[in-house]
């Protein structure tokens, strides 16, 4: 598949009369977004801000971020199975309105949900502290139960960024990119002198709240399979979990995943990247077994010389990424692991739930258990009171005067696990 990704570079984003892009200012006509957000009976309520970067804004509780997107050629749309059909997505060319972002919030649903501070020493660890935000807050009616309210949530945040993406179909990009993943075979002979390289893309799928979905299917439903990499860039893999926020995949994260982007950035000078493998995290060893064992068949069925392997939370789904190094690894195939860390506020814990000897080339994406102050922001869009209640806080992490004490597990992509955060780590 090839996919041209032109991105149309937002610098601010402001509320106008009509919902269109002028020389880099996203403009949003409110009444009309919140129509879209709330298309849906079981909505009561939407009401939408704009948070940027340097505001003193606080968004609590944070559900999910999605990019403005808009397929300009090709088959399909952006978030199939969701906003459009489930024709294939990752060919022709998509549009992006770069640096904007829809971030979904109102009354929490389940206990691990996030925080966005556009300033201070939170904003320091969410890279959406560095985007334009339309914050949609909706509040279903309420008679749903947990799963329900939290469908209702992501849709509308769906709804809201397919509407702000059409902003820039018509629009000249900034900037032109090219992604190209042949057919296995014609890649395999492509460039023969270097080593060939696959991703395994674990997905969270551990239900109660805990799901992803590829083309509007939950992935627990499916058995490890093979993806074009350009299909994650026209939203064929969306969030719908919540896990804990430090390092939940978004599905922002997954339209930008930064583990394709750099493989495709080495593609063709230090390796061959052959694609991906999608594969779920599961609950009982039976299925863990199952996934892993097939997971590592296509690995070889592919040919690949090496894999990256990146999870999606941590405890449960620790042991499906060490089946699979374990499985990989085995075949004489090359592993490098990709998680986060929970190793206590003193970081002298251990910091996975399982390892294994084979996992010798690992990289980590920080401890989340690491404490922060956040403080006091003048605007709080949401309820700041969850703070007492989101993993990472606890009951008093929200102080009289509006700061914050907590773990930076409740920072939205403090630890993620794709590389998609501003930590980083330096020789003491």
């Amino acid at each position: 598949m090839r996919l041209e990704v032109g991105s149309i570079f937002i610098k601010d984003v402001q509320f106008g009369a009509s919902t269109e892009v002028k020389s880099g200012t996203l403009y949003v006509n409110k009444d009309e977004l919140c129509k879209v957000a709330g298309d849906d009976e079981r909505v009561k309520s939407v009401e939408v801000f704009l948070a940027r970067p340097g505001e003193s804004v606080r968004i609590i509780p944070v559900k999910d971020v999605v990019e403005p997107r808009v397929k300009v050629e090709g088959s399909g749309g952006i978030l199939p199975g969701f906003m459009t059909g489930v024709e294939q997505v990752g060919s022709g060319r998509t549009h992006v309105l770069k640096g904007a972002a829809v971030v979904t919030t109102g009354k929490i649903v389940g206990f691990q949900e996030g925080i966005i501070d556009m300033k201070g020493a939170g904003a320091e660890y969410t890279p959406f502290s560095g985007t334009q935000n339309v914050v949609v807050k909706v509040e279903p009616i309420d008679t749903l139960k947990q799963h329900e309210h939290e469908v209702v949530v992501r849709l509308a945040g769906f709804r809201a960024a397919n509407y702000l993406g059409l902003a820039g179909k018509e629009v000249t990009p900034d900037e032109v990119k090219t992604y190209e993943t042949l057919p296995l075979f014609e890649q395999s002979m492509r460039y023969t002198h270097l080593p060939k390289v696959a991703y395994v893309y674990m997905l969270q799928t551990q239900g109660l709240l805990h799901n992803t979905y590829y083309y509007g299917v939950d992935v627990k439903e499916i058995v490890p399979t093979f993806m074009y990499p350009t299909e994650a860039f026209d939203g064929a893999i969306a969030s719908g979990n919540c896990v804990s926020a430090c390092d939940k995949n978004p599905t922002y994260v997954h339209q930008n995943s930064p583990v394709i982007e750099d493989l495709y950035a080495q593609h063709g000078k230090t390796i061959n990247f052959l694609g991906c493998i999608i594969t779920n995290e599961n609950v009982t060893l039976m299925d863990k077994e199952r996934s892993s064992n097939m997971t590592a068949k296509l690995v070889r069925f592919l040919g690949a010389d090496a894999v990256i392997i990146s999870e999606e939370g941590f405890g449960n789904p620790d042991a499906d990424l060490v089946m699979n190094c374990n499985k990989i690894e085995k075949q004489g195939i090359k592993t490098v692991l990709i998680t986060d860390e929970y190793a206590g506020q003193d970081g002298a814990s251990q910091s996975l739930a399982d390892s294994t000897p084979l996992g010798d080339a690992c990289v980590t994406a920080g401890n989340a258990n690491q404490v922060v102050t956040l403080p006091k922001m003048d605007t709080v869009i949401g309820y700041p009171e969850v703070a007492n209640v989101i993993a990472g806080g606890w009951n008093g992490s929200l102080q009289p005067d509006g700061s914050i004490v907590t773990e930076i597990q409740v920072i939205t992509g403090a630890t993620n696990e794709l590389g998609y955060h501003y930590l980083t780590a330096k020789t003491v």
